[in-house]
């Protein structure tokens, strides 16, 4: 009989203000996966499931790792687990995985978080037959991760933050609207661009690409439950239509999503949210007190 997978946190590390890249033990995960595809994680029977994008694996030690933001509770929790321990469940891989250009030039954006989602794809496209432009931003310095291995795997990198701390001062919006125009004026140009952030980045990228007639690729990260299409909690309206983006996507052609929507569906369970990540930063506090 085959040995189920332990779950295992096997290494965590701190990449920045409430990020923590959290290795796995997961083998049979780590030999399927393939860029874009996700997780679902639900640390206790009383947690709740929570979908992250695979960041990278290893077939041979058979472990996958995520790059999780402690927003709320059940990120938190996660956060905090100590390596050796263990979650109750890890599903995966789940969703459609990326498709990959295998000739011309692609701009992988990706604004905060997002940084994580682009990694694997910008990892799976080097050494293509294919130019990547990977252009990464987040508020400060300090929020930026995953700078020096992107740098590495790209062909051209670009860094830009809102205050000026590092990189150009802006948004990654702008830097790509200079990428544009540049392979528009004789320079290379750009065939698709790959958007993966908080929904007002991936809109304002689609918004610059749109007037140039840019395919634009979006992973939505919207609520899901079981990843399956059962419960409909990822629905999103794409060219009209509605999807389930746990097993239609997580990526969309960011010109035909409805970000509208999107936005007001992402904002169903704030207040539960609020209240959960208040209740358990109370019961911590007495526990330490």
């Amino acid at each position: 009989m085959m040995e189920a997978p332990s779950n295992k946190v096997v290494s965590s590390r701190v990449l920045g203000p409430d990020v923590v890249q959290i290795e796995f033990e997961s083998p049979f995960i780590a030999k399927k996966r393939l860029p874009g595809q996700f997780v679902i994680i639900r640390v206790d029977e009383r947690g709740e499931r929570i979908p992250l994008t695979i960041a990278d694996s290893d077939p041979v030690k058979g472990t996958v790792t995520v790059i999780v933001q402690g927003v709320g509770r059940s990120t938190k929790e996660l956060n905090a687990l100590p390596v050796g321990s263990r979650v109750l469940d890890l599903v995966g891989p789940l969703g459609k995985a990326t498709h990959l250009l295998q000739k011309g030039t692609v701009a992988c954006v990706g604004g905060g978080i997002g940084t994580a989602v682009i990694y694997p794809i910008v990892k799976a496209l080097h050494g293509a037959e294919t130019h990547v432009i990977a252009i990464i931003g987040a508020r400060n310095k300090g929020l930026l991760i995953l700078e020096d291995q992107l740098r590495s795997l790209a062909s051209e990198f670009y860094v830009t933050t809102d205050d000026g701390s590092h990189g150009r001062k802006g948004f990654v919006s702008d830097q790509l609207t200079d990428c544009i125009k540049a392979g528009l004026a004789g320079g290379r140009k750009i065939d698709e661009v790959i958007a993966i952030g908080p929904v007002p980045m991936m809109r304002a990228v689609c918004n610059v690409t749109r007037p140039f007639g840019v395919k634009t690729v979006v992973s939505l990260n919207s609520i899901m439950v079981d990843g399956t299409g059962m419960c409909g909690g990822c629905r999103a309206s794409v060219g009209g239509e509605m999807k389930f983006v746990c097993v239609d996507g997580p990526e969309f052609d960011g010109h035909a999503v409805d970000f509208d929507e999107l936005t007001l569906r992402l904002q169903t369970y704030r207040e539960d949210e609020q209240r959960a990540l208040k209740d358990w930063v109370e019961h911590h506090a007495v526990s330490r007190s």
